[in-house]
């Protein structure tokens, strides 16, 4: 009678339920959606605030500014931040423990294009902050501010159904169409990049390439747009790929030699919205660094082919 009476609390639905919130519960990540845009938020406050000892942080933490490392202290956005404006995109890995986000801040009021990477250890402490600036179009080539002066765009916020999304596989796959049609710099269509009928890019607020684009001719087909001018900038480096597998966007830190040995090189965070099969938008921040710069202090982490 004990075991039948065991057998029928098991298979009663108040105790499958019990069991599947407990596993809901054990295969959470350390750090959820809500929990990552906290850290990023945290960080914002702590840069705004002037004081970073409220930071949860670890042991092992390890901080650049601009490619350089520092202690947290001693990065001058910590004293130079004045103010928060009203853009921030948000793209949150949970499986990664990691996320990054392009902000708009002030330092004085003169406005900043800031990119903020974080990650989380296991006990949801910051192990890893990545800051990047660009002041001026001197910094990234490109600075059309004004793009930025509210919230960020609609089509890279859009949240598909979960019947729209693709594996976190097939979304890598499908980005990584960008950086192959840079490589082989003829069009993306050449590689068969798979863009949706409207899609778009932006760099640094700057339409430069889909539907309204008039900024070099032929620039308003983004699969068919002349790449030719990459030619000169050799292959991409993919240095990191960050997921956020809820809401199909894919950021990835791309390098890649602006114009020949000795110079400077290009840097961009560029974000890709994908879903359907296909990618639907393309926006970059992005900046320039001196050679020995061009990882930006870190070491290739993305774990796919280079293009």
């Amino acid at each position: 009678m004990k075991s039948v009476l065991a057998l029928l609390l098991i298979l009663s639905p108040a105790a499958l339920a019990a069991q599947s919130t407990s596993a809901q519960t054990s295969a959470a990540p350390a750090c959820d959606r809500e929990c990552l845009r906290g850290k990023i938020t945290e960080v914002l406050h702590a840069l705004v605030d002037d004081d970073v000892s409220k930071l949860n942080v670890a042991t092992t933490l390890r901080v650049t500014e601009d490619a350089v490392e520092k202690p947290l202290g001693e990065v001058g956005l910590v004293r130079s931040v004045t103010k928060l404006r009203g853009y921030r995109q948000d793209i949150l890995d949970e499986r990664a423990g990691q996320a990054v986000a392009g902000v708009m801040v002030e330092e004085a009021g003169a406005p900043i294009i800031l990119v903020v990477r974080v990650k989380v250890d296991s006990e949801q402490k910051l192990s890893e902050i990545e800051l990047v600036a660009t002041r001026s179009r001197s910094d990234g080539m490109i600075y059309a501010i004004e793009t930025y002066s509210g919230a960020p765009s609609f089509a890279m916020n859009v949240v598909p159904r979960a019947e729209q999304l693709e594996t976190r596989e097939q979304a890598i796959e499908i980005a990584m169409h960008y950086p192959r049609g840079l490589s082989n710099a003829k069009t993306f269509n050449a590689v068969g990049t798979p863009f949706a009928e409207d899609a778009y890019r932006i760099e640094n607020g700057a339409l430069m390439a889909g539907p309204g684009c008039t900024i070099i001719p032929g620039c308003g087909d983004i699969g068919n747009q002349s790449l030719a001018i990459f030619e000169r900038l050799g292959r991409v480096t993919v240095r990191d790929i960050v997921v956020d597998e809820r809401t199909g966007t894919v950021i990835m830190r791309l390098s890649w030699n602006r114009s020949g040995p000795g110079s400077d090189k290009l840097i961009a965070w560029e974000m890709f919205k994908v879903y359907d099969g296909k990618i639907h938008a393309v926006e970059a921040y992005m900046r320039v660094f001196p050679p020995e710069h061009d990882l930006g202090g870190w070491p290739i982490t993305a774990g796919v082919t280079q293009p």
